[in-house]
């Protein structure tokens, strides 16, 4: 799931210093492991509606991946000396480094190898950042925080599915920019961020990862004044872009901008060499007002589904 305005022109931290790994001792299954995982053919694989549709190179880089589970544990946790044995949950999935092959698991590690282009090296990087970052930033509690409804509970709205059964939540959702410069949600960025994540996290809840790994978001700049952009915002969106593309691979279905005021084109134009093709595929800046909008939403998203404001006929929020 974004910060603020600049962040959602890529992908959706403060998160204190990195301690250098230690070295890891050789896991047997690093080796013996690997010699069983290719072994393995598609039709022995736990299955479910994603994997399916897995490509043969996905599921050979997915299973030396899987290998290589208890050393990029060991690798990520270096002061937890059973690392490399110890189930972790994140997105609720348990992911088992000794006994990795469910269906669910191999939709998520998927993810980080396709987000490196199926490099088992980089996708293992991208997976030891991500634990480490994902236990200094306190994502749990995190989620367990309570924040102030007069502050954020207008920033972000989780609202209906498209047509192919995907939320318009999580990575999708309604982000209301305009309402962050009445509420001064920017004013403790830390603060800011903790709800950000946490947002993310809740959404990402919904996805069952069994036929459904991504959603839609749909970013709404309505009320974005030429003059709204403050340092802090730009922190805010620095850090929160630098998370959600560090940590939070491959959920992106697609993505709208929507009332987005003219002068503010420019953000995409200056964001885009820093956005991969791939993520630019996904990506839509929607003019205003419900016609126009609904015109880009509508083959997406059922009218049913999508709120009077932007073209469709639900209440809505």
């Amino acid at each position: 799931m974004s910060g603020g305005p600049d962040d959602q022109f890529s992908s959706v931290s403060d998160s204190g210093p990195m301690v250098a790994p230690a070295v890891p001792k050789k896991d047997k299954r690093s080796s013996a492991g690997a010699s069983v995982e290719k072994a393995r053919t598609d039709d022995d694989e736990p299955q479910n509606a994603l994997t399916k549709k897995f490509t043969t190179a996905e599921w050979n880089a997915l299973r030396e991946f899987r290998a290589r589970l208890p050393a990029t544990f060991a690798e990520a946790f270096p002061d937890k000396p059973d690392a490399s044995s110890t189930p972790y949950v994140m997105w609720g999935v348990t992911i088992n480094p000794i006994k990795p092959e469910d269906a669910r698991v191999s939709v998520i590690l998927v993810k980080f190898l396709r987000a490196r282009n199926l490099n088992v090296d980089e996708a293992k990087a991208m997976l030891v950042s991500t634990l480490r970052w994902r236990q200094s930033f306190d994502v749990e509690g995190a989620m367990k925080e309570q924040y102030p409804e007069e502050i954020f509970g207008g920033l972000g709205k989780i609202y209906g599915k498209d047509k192919q059964g995907r939320p318009v939540v999580g990575e999708g959702r309604y982000n209301l920019y305009g309402a962050t410069k009445d509420t001064g949600a920017f004013n403790d960025v830390q603060r800011f961020l903790r709800w950000r994540v946490a947002f993310m996290e809740w959404s990402i809840a919904l996805l069952d990862f069994e036929t459904v790994d991504q959603a839609v978001q749909i970013h709404d700049y309505e009320g974005v004044g030429l003059f709204d952009r403050t340092e802090k915002s730009k922190q805010a969106a620095s850090e929160a872009t630098s998370i959600f593309q560090g940590h939070y691979p491959e959920l992106l279905a697609r993505k709208f901008f929507v009332n987005v005021p003219s002068f503010m084109t420019w953000i995409f134009w200056l964001f885009k060499p820093l956005i991969s093709s791939a993520t630019l595929d996904k990506m839509a800046v929607v003019g205003s007002g419900p016609r126009t909008i609904g015109a880009a939403l509508l083959p997406i998203i059922d009218e049913r589904e999508l709120p009077k404001r932007y073209g469709g006929s639900a209440e809505g929020f």
